[in-house]
């Protein structure tokens, strides 16, 4: 794992419990309080947040030796979720139990220096998403997205809806279909049912 010292690992596996989770289903729902913290060891994790309206917008991924610092912030501080994380694919995730997670960091202080580097990195995610929604075309930013995506599943393949796109980039799913269909025009993509092909991505 990438960002996890072998000794926090050793910690993590003394201390944590692991689940494993199948694509799409939800690991941490809005509005609940956090008993633990959730360690990504395989897949990657999708982050978003619901509007007054229900609709969602991405956030960021999480991904293997990575936390969710929102989480453990949210947690030590007795507060309920602001974020859905959902398994993006098949995932493993090693729960630390946030009494714990607040012990490290008394005990431990490489255990803070590895959330601040986490938060440092969510940080600047999250300020090159408000530069997305301030300053790009929702058509550059639905390319970007399925860039993304494509690069994640190391395939120029993906089998996703117009509604759940809609859904991830916080508008409505006839835009989207609008989009995408300029976009097929314009030879950057094929398009099927439930499934998007990026042209200029070899296999």
């Amino acid at each position: 794992m990438k960002y996890i010292a072998s000794h926090i690992i050793k910690n993590l596996e003394k201390d944590g419990y692991r689940k494993n989770y199948r694509e799409g289903e939800v690991i941490l729902h809005e509005c609940s309080y956090i008993r633990a913290i959730p360690f990504v060891t395989r897949g990657t994790v999708r982050v978003t947040r619901s509007d007054s309206d229900g609709r969602k917008l991405f956030l960021y991924y999480i991904r293997p030796g990575e936390t969710c610092v929102n989480s453990f912030l949210e947690g030590i501080h007795g507060d309920k979720s602001k974020i859905e994380a959902v398994a993006e694919e098949d995932s493993e995730i090693i729960f630390l139990p946030i009494e714990k997670a607040a012990f490290w960091i008394k005990e431990n202080p490489h255990w803070l220096e590895y959330l601040l580097s986490l938060y440092h990195k969510r940080f600047e995610e999250l300020m090159e998403v408000i530069n997305e929604i301030a300053f790009k075309k929702l058509d550059d930013r639905l390319l970007g997205f399925i860039e993304t995506k494509s690069r994640l599943s190391q395939s120029n393949t993906l089998y996703i809806t117009h509604e759940q796109l809609a859904s991830h980039l916080g508008t409505s799913r006839a835009v989207i279909s609008r989009l995408l269909k300029n976009m097929e025009n314009q030879g950057l993509v094929k398009l099927a049912r439930n499934k998007i092909t990026l042209c200029n991505k070899s296999s």
